[in-house]
């Protein structure tokens, strides 16, 4: 009897100092409302939230989660463009263990219906007007979630089968729930892009994700006192995990978007004086190019960034005329990194053009040949990293796994380059090096050089399939506003730009270029529409 009891103290105690030492992600929000309660934490549209306001809205959403019967380790699938609903239940959801994962709104059903079964979510909160999808999408699944959620987002009406999620948010409960939880729990599952094959789920645990929040607070200079705009999808990683929820780790004021318009942007940047902003390439070039541009007053600005894909040299050079009192950061990563690996500081985006900068605090980054050797310096292989931002592995996938994880070194599917400084340069994704007649053409290196002519406004490059060079190197393009573009003049200026192995075999024109929600170019999109080209 005394040998159990003395067993029962141990364990209590054991659980109350786990409880004490806690560093989950659920414990983020409450550590912010305690130093600054009564700080603006979200605005989004007319909704306004302090930081106790917020934390208590998640208690009484975790409240009501639990007593829905959501448990600790289940999957809760999260259909939505940006909300103050989204936020409140990413972390109402890390609150009682259970594991958040963001789905891709731009999804068609059939890709949703994949991720709902091969996560086995136990739950599905849809934004309104995406019930349809959703609901053409539970059709087709394996195992239906038991609990179907709908967020009024745009007022759009719902069917029966969904409960409204505001509910969740009045739940009388208001108090901390509280799960027994390790850092290397899962909290949330990211899934990749899915650009060779079926997405995969990325598990990602509260000790990767503050890994890599220290990492970007440290390199990316991030401040309590800065006041943020927010346009690009939470469901991915990088609005999500380097700037929303630093942002409120932190105690900084984030204002939230549900998509980036630049004309609201730049009026939102004005109005609110904001002092630090997001964005892909492709978001910052339509920034540049909108006509309100010069017309607000957009000195607030202190720090920008960039990321998902590399920054044209000319527009950081325009960016730092146009901007100049902006410090302009890059960050580079994936998914599988939480998503930070290596940051390009201020100083050095004109000194290091292109480049993504230097492993960030917890990183170490290494460029390997096939067998895992080190490159020399200026030699092109992939890159690989060490940290404790890497996610747990794939879910339910070992295999994806144990090939990721080859050699105790993650194995990023990028090429890349160091210089003699220690910068890393990204050549280009393993799939999309190009081919054609015995040589390697590196994609980006043929974006970069056609991006300088002055009416191009975006171009993509890939390679398709040919007859004699097995791969031809193509570009599509699209002019900038009102200027008159012809093939035969793209044809010429990359002549004259471009060795001739390099220079496009085919050029097309485009008003547009199509892009995924984060505004990553699919080039995927752009293969399979051009494959024919040469009769292949």
């Amino acid at each position: 009897m005394e040998d159990n009891m003395n067993m029962q103290t141990n364990d209590n105690v054991t659980t109350g100092i786990r409880r004490a030492r806690g560093q989950q992600l659920g414990d983020l929000l409450r550590r912010s409302a305690s130093r600054t309660p009564n700080k603006l934490a979200l605005a989004f549209r007319d909704h306004r939230d302090t930081f106790r306001d917020l934390d208590e809205a998640v208690n009484r959403t975790a409240n009501a989660l639990a007593a829905a019967g959501i448990t600790k380790g289940e999957r809760v699938a999260l259909l939505s463009r940006n909300s103050r609903a989204f936020v409140i239940l990413r972390f109402a959801i890390a609150r009682i263990g259970a594991v958040t994962t963001p789905v891709n709104f731009m999804l068609n059903a059939e890709d949703v219906a994949y991720i709902l079964d091969h996560s086995g979510a136990c739950a599905l909160i849809c934004e309104d007007s995406l019930c349809p999808t959703a609901e053409a999408a539970l059709d087709l699944v394996k195992s239906r979630p038991r609990l179907l959620y709908a967020i009024d987002h745009s007022g759009a009406a719902v069917s029966a089968l969904w409960s409204p999620v505001e509910a969740l948010f009045d739940h009388p409960d208001a108090s901390e729930p509280w799960v027994d939880m390790s850092p290397d729990d899962p909290i949330q599952m990211m899934y990749t892009s899915g650009t060779e094959s079926r997405p995969k789920g990325a598990l990602l645990t509260s000790g990767a994700l503050y890994a890599q929040y220290v990492t970007v607070i440290s390199d990316g200079e991030m401040r309590p006192d800065a006041i943020e705009l927010h346009c690009l999808p939470l469901f991915h990683c990088a609005q999500l995990d380097c700037f929303l929820t630093i942002d409120l780790y932190l105690g900084a004021t984030s204002i939230l978007h549900d998509g980036a318009n630049p004309a609201a942007m730049l009026e939102t940047i004005e109005r609110e004086k904001v002092t630090k902003l997001f964005c892909p390439p492709t978001v910052w070039i339509a920034l540049l190019r909108h006509p309100d541009f010069d017309k607000r007053d957009l000195t607030s600005l202190r720090q920008g960034y960039y990321g998902a894909s590399i920054m044209p040299t000319a527009v950081i050079e325009e960016l730092s005329r146009r901007l100049p009192d902006m410090r302009l950061y890059n960050f580079y990563g994936q998914t599988e990194m939480a998503p930070c690996a290596t940051i390009l500081r201020p100083e050095e985006q004109l000194t290091k053009l292109g480049s993504a900068g230097r492993p960030g605090l917890n990183v170490e980054t290494r460029v390997v040949d096939d067998e895992g050797n080190d490159v020399a310096v200026g030699e092109v292989g992939e890159i690989v990293h060490r940290s404790p931002h890497l996610i747990l592995g794939y879910y339910n996938d070992p295999e994806k796994t144990a090939e990721a994880f080859k050699g105790g070194w993650f194995h990023s599917g990028d090429l890349g380059r160091f210089d003699d400084e220690g910068y890393l340069y990204v050549v280009d994704r393993k799939k999309d090096m190009i081919k054609s007649g015995g040589e390697n053409v590196a994609s980006r290196e043929v974006e970069e050089a056609i991006f300088r002519h002055p009416k191009i406004a975006e171009v993509s490059v890939f390679g398709i399939p040919h007859p004699k060079w097995i791969e031809a190197v193509t570009a599509v393009v699209v002019p900038k506003e009102g200027e008159d573009l012809t093939v035969e003049e793209i044809e010429a200026y990359c002549r004259e730009t471009l060795s001739h192995f390099k220079s496009p075999k085919h050029v097309a024109i485009r008003a547009a270029l199509p892009k995924n929600a984060s505004g990553k170019i699919l080039k995927r999109e752009l293969r399979i529409e051009f494959a024919s080209v040469f009769g292949s």
